[in-house]
């Protein structure tokens, strides 16, 4: 390079070392001042679509509702999946954009998705209330609090939540607060139906009545010269009390209200989802984060806060902290530093150990002033510290070491030759700056799979490949500019002279050198077949998609039929709390009856709201705890809960899936959907490694048909439509109009006494007007019988979809699973006729579209790293050889996995396509080396000697540092395997590009040995 930036550094010194000071004082603040989270952000691909028409049945609401909305949503840009349940009166649709479609895009196609189904909404059948929309899905409530009451009622309790909500929006950076567990006031009027009957009282004229006097209405406004008066009609409610008084006209007579029916004020019927807390019933506030905030400092706010608002509160009423993802967050980030620095610690050790103090103190000086100008960039691309940019880091420490570590060793060697400080730094550049400089876009090409992925667990990966992008240019600077001006001022030097530099090299490696070179094809071929050995090694280690969190959390989800009542829910859900009572490895836990958690975390799979689904979340009080609570429960769930389908698991890390093991069962006929799922659960049942097999839908419900003699009704003057308003109106109850009551809306609700309203039996009596006045029984007009259907149906893209759902049992994994079941499960779906057909879900589906994303750009990375070697090599035959190096290092990946026990997952994945740059970095600077010993005039027999053994320290150093680098996170749950996999690999490929391309480069080129002189 005609440019030498070291020479330049060493005529501006007293700029440089500002750049230092400078740089030095800036990473630091951005280092405090950069965000800090649990995990990075990914974008929830997923809008939620929802309609209701009440009184529908579910096929009429299947085929008038959900297939309209899905024909329409199946326009959608990018989409990559339309998925609906349906039930009698309502659709749930939600919406799975591709995972390849960029975040910047998801809020214009949601856009895209409300104007298309504005411009088809009268399209919808009369009487649909929506569609509405959630484009929210993927919010996180990351602080959620409970209060609970002792002597207050549920709406005094209210009132207080809702001043506390109001309190906390005024905290900074809180985006929005749910409000849990809530259930709203309604004032009910209940009447017989055998009363009106006999008093000849028609029910509508008495909702009329209660309508038209609520009513809000203008008046009119009087405008004279001097003012403006507006006129206001008294009979508005404001209580029940004046429920009671009203009267209304029915048959000529004035009916007092009071007389013929009970108002009184209660809790909606049936309850709204329910919260409890340590099986306490309250109600939850859940606080959301603006994008971009610091939940580290929003949680000081809030605590701050939560400390003055308890101050105010009326003893008996008790907040409790629920969800704290500010301790979670402070916990890991310090783990994670405490590994961070610890690494730092290890590397420096071994430069000191291995280098000396002088040479030592210049790399390990390096680090810091690397990391430091890493943080500015990191702050300017809004990467915060948290799990992965964090591991990046640790990951980097060994490779950013490198450049300067070959500098201030070549700076060593030439001060040993005679060079002054300066001639020995700006030979360091002169020779080296751009095979380091290679070396460095090679290895960042490596992580160009994790950085351009699409896909959802790409883009939780993507800081991997940002972070140790930034640290290997940056290191590459600090290399030519810092180190030899850091060099020229501490290095010294070597007493020992040139002649005496071999003394320094063990000479138990050149003896072995020379003898792999000389037995080069027994070298070749022990190395190819330790390669062999590996591949056929690898089905052997076991396979995973993104590990269980190291949270102390576990979620108990508790599935009953789905024609279950939310009055099931609530008694099965108490039944789970009475088991976590007294439990020592309990710290706290929350029960969400009639839905799912809302997304505390982002990566949990949510659960919408079901009246027949509940879920607890149980903190433990450690992960050890977690795991024996685990085991505990799972045991007594099976023997004490039978009828539900139970699943206790801990929280995952990565896109949410699950049930780990699932198979979609689809195809046109419903009757036939089920019976295939049910052979298939079969053939899953009779695997050891299946537990718990179940279904997302499949149980038909029992249901009451009403048939009507219409010849007869119209006779009598009577409507389908004005049976069931009546039988609507005695069963459910109508929402006739609403109390105005401070900032709640009361419904007032017209329906019958719970003995008319509950039992079947009263149905055939309930009382029908007349249009003369009189009334008939239901008896008269109509006949019941007994039938099932569906409550729910599960489509996916418009067929109807039957998923068989699964747990794996311990020491297994889906993948293994799935592998057994192939044949048996291929079988299956070859016997089922067009359309029908299986195909996988759950954790091996998720895995196989992420590893697909990531090989999609494995071409692109290739194509980069051989780009950038032909420029540096320029030569076919080089190339060749550094090529057929990197697949080596999957002796070692193999080796150290396998050793380990650990899982090859996709972060490991991530790790064995790291490998392959930096491998290839070594590879490239030994050949390069190589040349320049040809250059200087040795033999070929010789250069390759010198060559490898000048750059032996360097190069294992780097390995070493690596290696010893990534101790501190392989013992973690996330980043255990991607450590292994990179230790193993990147030890055995160093051993292995200094033993085998010595070897094939003299077999290579049919280099014969030289002769002894």
């Amino acid at each position: 390079m005609n440019f030498n930036l070291s020479e330049w550094a060493l005529k501006h010194r007293s700029f440089v070392i500002f750049c230092m000071i400078a740089a030095t004082i800036g990473g630091t603040v951005s280092y405090f001042r950069l965000g800090r989270a649990e995990d990075p952000a990914f974008t929830i691909k997923t809008m939620v679509v929802q309609a209701a028409w009440p009184g529908a049945s579910l096929n009429d609401t299947l085929q008038q509702v959900t297939e309209r909305l899905e024909r329409t949503l199946q326009e959608t840009p990018s989409l990559d999946f339309v998925r609906s349940y349906t039930s009698a009166g309502v659709t749930t649709i939600f919406v799975n954009l591709k995972q390849a479609t960029r975040a910047a895009e998801v809020p214009d196609i949601w856009y895209h998705v409300r104007k298309s189904i504005g411009d088809m909404r009268h399209t919808l059948p009369a009487g649909v209330v929506g569609p509405g929309f959630n484009d929210e899905f993927g919010d996180t409530y990351g602080i959620i609090y409970g209060f609970t009451a002792d002597g207050f009622t549920p709406r005094e309790l209210r009132d207080y939540v809702e001043d506390v909500r109001s309190r906390l929006l005024q905290v900074g950076d809180v985006s929005k607060i749910e409000v849990l567990g809530a259930q709203d006031e309604v004032i009910f009027v209940e009447f017989s139906t055998q009363q009106l009957a006999g008093l000849g009282i028609d029910q509508s004229a008495l909702i009329s009545a209660l309508q038209a006097q609520n009513l809000v209405s203008p008046s009119g406004t009087i405008q004279t010269g001097d003012e403006k008066l507006l006129l206001r009609v008294s009979g508005a409610f404001d209580s029940e009390q004046d429920v009671l008084a009203v009267n209304f006209v029915s048959n000529g007579r004035l009916i007092r209200l009071r007389d013929i029916a009970e108002v009184h004020r209660a809790y909606a019927d049936p309850p709204q989802p329910m919260f409890r807390v340590n099986g306490k019933p309250a109600i939850g506030l859940a606080i959301s984060m603006r994008e971009g905030g610091d939940i580290l400092a929003v949680g000081r706010d809030i605590e701050r806060a939560m400390r003055e608002i308890t101050a105010d509160l009326p003893i008996g009423i008790e907040p409790t902290l629920v969800a704290d993802q500010p301790f979670v967050v402070d916990h890991a980030i310090r783990d994670f530093t405490t590994s961070l620095w610890q690494a730092i610690a290890i590397i420096m050790a071994v430069s000191f150990l291995s280098l000396g103090v002088r040479a030592g103190t210049v790399v390990a000086l390096s680090i810091p002033l690397t990391l430091v100008i890493v943080f500015p960039i990191m702050e300017l691309a809004r990467i915060d510290l948290q799990r992965v940019s964090l591991g990046a880091l640790i990951i980097a420490l060994g490779l950013l070491v490198d450049d300067a570590m070959t500098t201030i060793d070549v700076m060593t060697s030439r001060l040993a030759e005679g060079d002054s400080k300066e001639q020995a730094a700006t030979f360091a550049y002169r020779t080296l700056a751009l095979p380091m400089l290679t070396g460095s876009f090679v290895t960042a090409a490596g992580f160009v799979p994790i950085g351009f992925a699409k896909s959802s667990a790409g883009e939780y990966t993507f800081s991997i490949f940002a972070v140790v992008s930034m640290a290997l240019i940056v290191s590459w600077f600090v290399a030519v500019l810092f180190a030899p001006l850091l060099g020229v001022a501490l290095l010294s030097k070597p007493k020992m002279t040139g002649s005496g530099k071999r003394n320094v090299i063990p000479s138990a490696f050149r003896r072995l050198l020379v003898c792999v070179m000389r037995a080069r094809w027994v070298t070749i071929g022990a190395t190819l077949a330790c390669f062999v050995a590996a591949l056929l090694a690898s089905p052997y280690v076991p396979r995973q998609f993104f590990p269980s969190s190291d949270r102390p959390e576990l979620l108990v989800d508790l599935r009953l039929p789905q024609n279950a009542s939310i009055y099931a829910s609530e008694t099965l859900a108490a039944r789970l709390d009475d088991l976590l009572k007294g439990d020592p490895d309990v710290e706290r836990w929350s029960t969400y009856g009639g839905r799912g958690a809302i997304r505390f975390y982002l990566p949990l799979n949510v659960e919408l709201q079901n009246d027949f689904f509940s879920q607890a979340v149980v903190v433990a009080k450690d992960v050890a705890a977690r795991e024996r609570l685990h085991t505990r429960l799972e045991r007594a769930l099976a023997e004490k809960f039978p009828s539900a389908v139970t699943r206790v698991s801990p929280l995952g890390l990565g896109p949410p899936v699950g049930w780990p093991v699932q198979y979609r069962v689809s195809g046109p006929d419903l009757n036939e959907v089920r019976d295939i799922a049910m052979r298939l659960a079969g053939v899953m049942a009779e695997h050891s490694g299946v537990r718990q097999v179940n279904f997302d839908w499949i149980e038909p419900a029992r249901m009451v048909r009403i048939r009507v003699d219409q010849d007869k009704a119209r006779l009598l003057g009577l409507s389908t439509q004005v049976l069931a308003n009546v039988l609507n109106t005695v069963v459910s109850g109508e929402p006739v109009t609403q109390v105005r009551d401070g900032i709640y809306l009361v419904d007032v609700v017209a329906r019958a006494t719970d003995e008319q309203r509950v039992s079947l039996s009263t149905l055939r009596t309930v009382q029908l007007p007349l249009p003369n006045g009189r009334t008939v029984p239901l008896s008269q007009v109509a006949t019941f019988d007994f039938e099932q259907e569906y409550p729910l149906i599960w489509r996916r893209n418009r067929v109807p979809t039957l998923t068989v759902q699964a747990e794996v049992a311990p020491g297994g994994s889906p993948e293994g699973v799935v592998i057994a079941l192939a044949p048996a499960v291929a079988k299956l779906n070859a016997s089922l006729p067009t359309p029908y057909r299986i195909a996988v879900g759950g954790t091996v589906e998720e895995s196989a579209k992420s590893q697909a994303s990531v090989f999609a750009v494995v071409p692109i990375m290739l194509f980069l790293m051989l780009t950038f070697l032909m420029a540096q090599l320029q030569s076919f035959n080089r190339l060749f050889l550094v090529l057929s190096v990197v697949p080596m290092s999957l002796v070692g990946v193999v080796a150290a996995l396998l050793i380990s026990g650990k899982p090859l997952g996709f972060v490991a994945v991530l790790g064995i396509l790291t490998l392959i740059g930096m491998i290839a970095r070594n590879a490239v600077i030994l050949i390069e080396q190589i040349e320049t010993e040809r250059k200087e005039g040795r033999e070929v027999w010789d250069a390759v000697i010198e060559a490898t053994l000048s750059r032996f320290r360097p190069i294992m150093l780097t390995a070493i540092s690596t290696v010893l680098g990534l101790i501190p996170i392989a013992p973690t749950i996330f980043w255990g395997p991607m450590a292994y996999a990179i230790m193993g690999g990147f030890l055995a490929g160093t051993v292995i590009t200094l033993i085998f391309l010595p070897a094939l480069y003299v077999a290579w080129f049919r280099v014969k040995e030289a002769p002894v002189r």
